[in-house]
């Protein structure tokens, strides 16, 4: 298996993204209106106060992350400029934008998307992970982590759990094993259900011979019903370098049964423990 986290063919992988990015457009599409809350005396602000143009842009906004989702990027992207034409202070367009230059691989305009958005509102944590995220992908650490951390620290923000997971995933990739798992052991304490945490955990702990820990976090998720063949591939190599021979099979003939096409199969047939 290979060392990165980020193989493209990984289910986990599928189910990162889903969390760092699929978790981000709820707060996109669910995010109330940006209009300054109401002072003492006065009354609050409700979708009535917003003007025509704010209505406009939050209208193609909602488009773009409808064709966003369904994978249309240049339609989103379209509805996105419309929308950044009738408001260009609505942060959740800034946001949106970013992450659709994400998916086109256009780091510089993504980048700018972000900050823009945190222009708007520093506090802005789905904008600090979305930004930290990208940082990652471009190996600048120190900058990504500082993003995930401040996002973190924000007291309303409610995925800090992936946070603590997506930050952990990039300590790994570049190879900062002990920060990677006190992240991940941190995402871990905040939501143990969460199958992509627990499977980053159980290969930072194998990469660093804590077999045994290992152990714990993959039987996790092999025992249940979302194993797939990545992690009863890492499950074997665990069970392996614990001398479990009988465990070693038994999850081998599930890798069989279950996926005989995958490349972790053959790796297991060749007994090519170490690729």
């Amino acid at each position: 298996m290979p060392d990165s986290l980020f193989s493209a063919r990984s289910k986990w992988c599928r189910l990162l993204g889903a969390f760092v990015f699929g978790a981000l457009m709820v707060v996109v599409v669910g995010c109330a209106s940006t209009a300054p809350p109401a002072t003492s005396g006065s009354d609050l602000q409700t979708e009535s106060d917003e003007t025509v143009a704010r209505k406009r842009a939050r209208i193609r906004l909602e488009l773009a992350v409808g064709y966003y989702n369904n994978g249309q990027t240049t339609i989103a992207l379209d509805e996105l400029k419309q929308s950044i034409a009738a408001d260009p202070t609505l942060l959740e367009a800034h946001n949106l934008r970013g992450l659709i230059y994400m998916r086109l691989n256009d780091a510089a305009l993504a980048e700018e998307s972000f900050r823009k958005a945190l222009q708007l509102n520093p506090q802005a944590s789905s904008v600090q992970h979305n930004l930290g995220w990208m940082l990652c992908q471009q190996g600048r650490m120190p900058e990504a982590n500082r993003q995930f951390l401040a996002a973190i620290a924000e007291p309303g923000y409610v995925d800090k759990a992936k946070s603590w997971m997506a930050m952990g995933v990039c300590q790994a990739k570049a190879g900062q094993r002990v920060e990677a798992e006190a992240s991940l052991l941190r995402a871990y304490e905040l939501d143990a259900s969460s199958p992509v945490t627990g499977y980053n955990l159980a290969l930072v702990l194998f990469q660093r011979a804590e077999y045994v820990r290992s152990q714990f976090y993959i039987r996790r998720i092999n025992n249940g019903d979302l194993a797939n063949a990545e992690s009863l591939w890492l499950g074997i190599k665990v069970e392996r370098s614990l001398g479990n021979r009988d465990a070693v099979a038994q999850l081998g003939t599930q890798l069989s049964k279950r996926f005989p096409q995958s490349r972790e199969l053959s790796l297991f047939e060749r007994g090519a423990f170490d690729e």
